[in-house]
């Protein structure tokens, strides 16, 4: 499969008719009618239900569609993103971007990338070990002072990525080390016209400030992936390691770092666009259902890392141990909501679990709001806390 091959796809899909398609993409209609149908023997499947009268796509075809929609627009946004990395930074950015997708013609566009801007990206190859160790893998090769991770999913504002540029340079040259920059992330719902911002405006703007000078972090509001920078140098010291195959990692990454993280920056900027709504999607209900060991898996992962009471700092033991009861919440809502009597014993297995690791958080946790909520004994009690 090639990048040309999906492109073709995609057009023929959109005119629902071979001269059409073909006239737009200034090919001949046998050289069009080929390339489908090797596309068709390639992925062992039929892509459209021909007949005489009509043009379908097959439930593989529209599957194939949908993604193929979406790689396209990376494609052509990579190249509008490099140009202007290109024209503004002249190399000051690395972008790595390992081949997890299982696409040849994504490696070797991301090649060509790489020989076409040299000194800005870097092509990374890897076995597909998920979205861990993608991060594990960036933060192994990595050379610049501070690491972003962007979804495969999501993407970037230029204009606001451009004020953080000049900010993390104009810090990079002060006197005071930065671990962590925040920004804001925005919610990118398909078919939802207004577009939900998610800012940290209990943080002190544009300075330097430590955990002491945060302000009070309510239920609720948490520091997700979506609004992080982090200082390279100090990922690799506090040897950070996400878990290979595993989904909802990305909470590992905003947590285990925290107590290592001294100095924060939060530029009140919407920065990242956090796409949400497709059904397949890891943080769709259903799919998290389904997924609900990987989901309790990281959650006692996060459990075992610290015992929270050595957490020096108040303000940020109060955060973390937040952070961990909405883990437990939601933890214990899939299971409740999947009306599976395995789950139901899941549920309390890591509830124990917890307990055991570290008592004193068990107690605020358990006995706080959120916990005696998701605890609630009976099936009466299980409606209300699903």
């Amino acid at each position: 499969m090639d990048i040309r091959q999906l492109e073709y796809f995609t057009e023929l899909a959109k005119t629902k008719n071979f001269r059409k398609a073909s006239e737009n993409l200034h090919l001949s209609q046998p050289a069009l009618s080929k390339s489908i149908r090797l596309l068709e023997e390639e992925l062992n499947t039929v892509l459209i239900a021909r007949t005489n009268k009509s043009f379908e796509l097959t439930d593989t075809g529209e599957a194939l569609l949908r993604k193929a929609v979406f790689l396209l627009q990376q494609f052509h946004d990579i190249y509008k993103t490099i140009e202007d990395v290109r024209l503004s930074n002249q190399g000051e950015i690395k972008i790595g971007i390992p081949n997890i997708l299982g696409f040849l013609c994504y490696f070797e566009l991301i090649c060509e990338f790489q020989k076409k801007y040299p000194g800005i990206i870097r092509a990374i190859h890897q076995e597909n070990g998920g979205h861990g160790e993608a991060v594990n893998t960036g933060i192994r090769n990595a050379t610049g002072l501070y690491f972003k991770v962007v979804d495969s999913d999501d993407w970037v504002d230029l204009d606001a990525y451009r004020k953080i540029l000049d900010k993390l340079r104009e810090i990079s040259g002060g006197d005071r080390v930065l671990d962590m920059f925040i920004a804001n992330y925005v919610y990118e719902k398909e078919g939802v016209k207004h577009k939900k911002v998610m800012r940290c405006s209990n943080l002190p703007k544009d300075r330097i400030f430590t955990w002491k000078e945060a302000g009070h972090f309510h239920k609720g509001q948490y520091i997700l992936m979506h609004s992080v920078i982090y200082r390279t140098e100090m990922l690799r010291l506090c040897q950070l390691k996400l878990p290979k195959h595993t989904f909802y990692v990305d909470n590992i990454y905003v947590y285990y770092p925290l107590p290592h993280v001294r100095t924060l920056y939060y530029m009140d900027v919407d920065f990242y666009r956090y796409f949400i709504g497709r059904e397949d999607q890891s943080v769709n209900e259903k799919v998290m259902i389904s997924r609900i060991d990987q989901q309790i898996y990281v959650t006692k992962s996060m459990i075992s890392m610290y015992e929270l009471r050595m957490v020096e700092s108040k303000k940020l033991r109060k955060y973390m141990i937040n952070y961990l009861a909405i883990m437990m919440t939601v933890s214990s809502i899939l299971c409740i909501r999947s009306k599976v009597n395995e789950n139901l014993k899941k549920k309390k297995e890591l509830w124990v679990y917890l307990k055991k690791k570290d008592y004193r958080t068990y107690v605020k946790i358990r006995y706080g709001i959120l916990g005696q909520t998701m605890n609630l004994p009976g099936k009466s009690g299980r409606k209300v806390s699903s």
